[in-house]
C-alpha cells in the first residue's frame, strides 16, 4: 500500500448533527450523490474559485493533471458515466486538469460503506482487490494524477485506488480530491464550505485521514 496520500476537499458533511447547517450538509451529500451532471458544473466552479483564490486549495490543482474518477462500489457497464466521472469532467472544464480518464475500474463489487455496519465496511485490502487499471499501456505515462471522488470518510477507497494506480504508473505523483468530507467525530458543523489539504496514511493496517 501507498504509505501516505495527499488529498484535498472543499465541503464538509455531518452524518448525525441536528442543527440546521448539519441538516443542510446531509442534503448536500444527497445532491452530490444524485448524478445530476449540471450540478457538478456548479460545484466545480466553486472549487476553481477556491483553487485560484487565497484559500487552502490554492496550488493544489495543475492544468497538466490527469484526473481519474474513482468508480462506485459495483462494476459499471461501459459507456455509463459515474458520479465521479461527471465531477472529473466538470473539473477539467474549469481548467483544473488536462483530461479525465476512466481507466480505474471496479472489477468486483464491494459493500457500500454508507449502508454497511461499522464493522462490515470494506477494508483497504478489499477495495484494492476490487480495482483494476485498464488501458494503461495505451495511455501516455502521466507525471501527475489526481483521483477524484465525491465523498471521503476514512480514505480507504482512495488509498486503495492510489495503490492500484501506482502499479500502473510508478513514476507519477498521485494525489486525491474529494468534493465532500465526512466529519463523523464532530457533533455539528457550522459551515458547509471548508477547504482543506490533508493526508491519508496507511497505519496499523487501516487508512487514517487528517483532517
Amino acid at each position: 500500500m501507498i504509505r501516505a496520500l495527499a488529498y484535498a476537499s472543499c465541503y464538509i458533511y455531518s452524518p448525525c448533527g441536528s442543527c440546521a447547517i448539519s441538516e443542510r450538509s446531509r442534503l448536500l451529500r444527497t445532491l452530490i450523490k444524485s448524478g445530476d451532471a449540471p450540478l457538478y458544473l456548479k460545484y466545480a466552479t466553486r472549487v476553481r474559485q477556491q483553487a485560484h483564490e487565497f484559500s487552502l486549495l490554492a496550488g493544489f490543482f495543475d492544468a497538466a493533471d490527469l484526473l481519474v474518477p474513482v468508480p462506485g462500489c459495483e462494476p459499471r457497464d461501459p459507456g455509463v458515466v459515474s458520479v465521479t466521472g461527471f465531477l472529473a469532467a466538470a473539473l477539467v472544464r474549469e481548467g483544473l486538469g488536462r483530461t479525465a480518464w476512466a481507466g480505474l475500474q471496479r472489477v468486483r463489487a464491494v459493500t457500500k460503506s454508507a449502508t454497511a455496519a461499522p464493522g462490515e465496511r470494506p477494508t483497504v485490502g478489499k477495495h484494492y482487490d476490487s480495482f483494476a487499471v485498464e488501458g494503461a499501456a495505451d495511455f501516455p505515462c502521466p507525471s501527475q494524477i489526481i483521483l477524484v471522488d465525491d465523498v471521503i470518510t476514512k480514505g480507504r477507497t482512495l488509498l486503495a485506488a492510489a495503490s492500484r494506480l501506482r502499479e500502473a504508473f510508478p513514476r507519477a505523483e498521485i494525489r486525491a480530491f474529494a468534493l465532500l468530507r465526512t466529519m463523523g467525530l464532530m457533533p455539528e458543523v457550522n459551515q458547509l464550505l471548508d477547504p482543506c489539504i490533508g493526508e491519508i496514511r496507511w497505519r496499523a493496517g487501516d487508512a487514517h485521514r487528517n483532517p
